[in-house]
């Protein structure tokens, strides 16, 4: 006869305790702690997102009307004193490789790939940014009446999977960010048109790294030459070009691709590139692809808890906000792995009701709303008297 720990404990099981100790003594996330310990801390932030706990009071009181169950998870209840202390003082970059793990386990287990054929990483970059309440988190600047903190995140394609993650205080440009970032030789970046900086443009062209971006109304270029087009697309013109402008052709020497489609109302959009190789359907194709973050950071905003935090102090809330993506990959990941269509928001309001019911997590998953198979007592033997 099987038997089944809580659907909270399976998820908790992803998350190796060998590899989440590395990152605790990798990060000295336990320097000067005294009892309560990073995993406690990990599975209450989980539990907070997952639930829905909306304060420190549902959190600890939400995990201490289930002690008895708690017992399988390896954690206790914490005080609602220690949790907010932990949340202030405890360094968030642990949760930054938790992430960082479970992204890596995520690919390696789903082998996944994009819907395009050519076989490069296909990856967009674009930032959102929280607001924030200027009096109460006089650190998060933004602007004189505003407080904010960004979120410059990186969209895996295959999959769309969230693969990196940046937090800063509102008045930092994503353009900025991104100059700090690298990305391998091979590796097609999708971004819109605020991240355009021919300096840059020039670094990613040397190091291998494809763009593709929309042209700017005031950019000025010369066509060098055209090149076919399939005359029943949507593919107008497909021009190599080398950008105008004593400025930005000195930061921007090379030659770049325009390709422009019009819509069956008439709406033309011009997209620019690096790559001299990609079919231009499949550039304009693989740009609109892009609306993908944005619904990443819509379903983040509308289901995770990032609008409203536990604490003001900024290490609270880098440690909320890494939480809620680490969440928000683990219900993906689940989402991707079961054979019944869910929406991520159906997925995630069916686990909260299930969190501490005992049952296998995966035929939970692929068959949500059919019994499981009753469990049968054991049979009472006879016994023989003489």
């Amino acid at each position: 006869m099987k038997r089944f720990c809580s659907i909270l404990n399976q998820l908790l099981q992803v998350f190796p305790r060998t590899e989440f100790e590395k990152a605790v003594a990798e990060t000295k996330a336990e320097r000067h702690a005294r009892g309560f310990k990073s995993w406690d801390h990990f599975v209450a932030m989980l539990f907070s997102h997952l639930a829905d706990a909306n304060s420190l009071r549902e959190i600890c009181g939400g995990l201490a009307s289930c002690e008895g169950r708690l017992a399988h998870l390896g954690t206790a209840v914490p005080a609602r004193s220690t949790l907010a202390y932990a949340n202030t003082h405890r360094n968030w970059e642990l949760f930054q490789k938790v992430f960082d793990q479970l992204y890596g386990y995520c690919r390696r287990d789903l082998g996944m790939k994009t819907k395009f054929r050519f076989k490069n990483p296909l990856l967009s970059i674009d930032s959102t940014h929280i607001s924030l309440c200027s009096e109460m988190f006089p650190w998060a600047t933004y602007s004189r009446q505003k407080g904010a903190v960004k979120l410059h995140l990186t969209l895996d394609h295959a999959g769309y999977l969230p693969a990196a993650m940046v937090i800063a205080v509102g008045k930092i440009s994503e353009l900025i960010v991104a100059r700090r970032q690298r990305w391998e030789a091979g590796t097609i970046l999708l971004f819109d048109r605020g991240f355009i900086d021919f300096g840059w443009f020039n670094r990613l062209t040397a190091n291998g790294v494809w763009f593709i971006t929309r042209v700017r109304a005031d950019m000025q270029y010369a066509i060098l030459r055209s090149q076919r087009t399939d005359k029943d697309g949507e593919v107008i013109a497909d021009e190599v070009v080398r950008i105008q402008g004593k400025r930005r052709q000195k930061r921007y020497p090379g030659e770049l691709r325009v390709v422009t489609i019009e819509k069956a109302d008439g709406e033309r959009f011009q997209f620019l590139t690096n790559n001299m190789s990609l079919a231009a359907a499949t550039v304009a194709a693989a740009y609109k692809d892009r609306w993908e973050i944005e619904s990443f950071f819509k379903v983040l905003k509308q289901n995770l808890r990032i609008k409203s935090f536990l604490s003001t102090s900024p290490n609270a809330v880098w440690t909320q906000i890494w939480t809620a993506v680490i969440a928000m990959l683990l219900v993906r990941y689940l989402q991707m792995k079961s054979r019944y269509h869910w929406s991520f928001s159906n997925l995630l309001y069916f686990l909260r009701m299930n969190l501490f019911v005992y049952r296998d997590l995966w035929d939970w998953l692929h068959q949500p709303f059919v019994p499981p198979d009753p469990v049968q007592q054991p049979t009472q033997l006879a016994l023989g008297w003489n």
